[in-house]
């Protein structure tokens, strides 16, 4: 039996950072990391305040959802997180946030497109709408799936937030900020009603083709 003491101490530390950069407020959104020796995620509890937030608290799941571990109800978005790493073996932390500049384009129902050589790199080809479902259902599993498979690491739920994924938590927290970075400047290039512009077509194939590198060998057996 895995020692759990480590992944939860991890996702109460991704929380306090996400807090700190403004990611995270209140009881909105949620945070697992995957637990590589069992088919098991350690995710923050349902609609408990971060900032009271300790390892204790944290919740250990199978992938199945099954609890092992923990006296509180984990997050509603557990089957979420669960049908992310059944899906993406690359992916060992998972982030969902309601961040603002995201989330207005989880409001207009708009992908965001390559915009930029660092988005490509480390969050692939665009950042897709996930179609909407209700939090915690069969059915946002379902859509959330229908997407993994492009291999990006930043999808938007449409009228909810994001959930971005990466094989560490400094990636996955870098993830969230860069998504945040995109979301904004391109609601803003769309406000002027200008062009808006996007990276060659070459440069975003050759930064994408790093990033599945990148996934490949992070969801290789250690």
């Amino acid at each position: 039996m895995t020692s759990y003491a480590s992944y939860k101490q991890q996702v109460v530390d991704i929380c306090r950072q996400l807090v700190e950069k403004g990611f995270l407020a209140g009881t909105g959104g949620n945070v697992s990391v995957r637990i590589p020796a069992e088919k098991a995620f350690a995710v923050t509890p349902s609609n408990y305040d971060y900032m009271k937030m300790n390892p204790d608290d944290i919740c250990i799941l199978a992938l199945d959802t099954r609890v092992i571990e923990g006296n509180l109800k984990p997050s509603i978005e557990s089957s979420l997180h669960a049908a992310i790493y059944e899906t993406r073996p690359d992916a060992n932390v998972v982030i969902h946030t309601h961040q603002i500049y995201a989330s207005a384009f989880a409001l207009i129902n708009q992908p965001i497109p390559a915009l930029f050589d660092e988005q490509a790199r480390f969050l692939g080809r665009s950042v897709e709408i996930v179609s909407y479902a209700p939090s915690g259902t069969a059915f946002l599993k379902k859509n959330i799936v229908a997407k993994l498979r492009n291999h990006c690491n930043a999808y938007i739920l449409q009228n909810h937030g994001a959930v971005c994924l990466a094989d560490t938590a400094e990636r996955a927290i870098f993830n969230v900020q860069l998504l945040e970075k995109c979301a904004l400047t391109y609601l803003l290039a769309l406000c002027t009603d200008k062009k808006v512009s996007r990276i060659p077509l070459v440069v975003r194939e050759i930064a994408v083709s790093k990033l599945r590198k990148d996934q490949e060998k992070a969801a290789s057996p250690k």
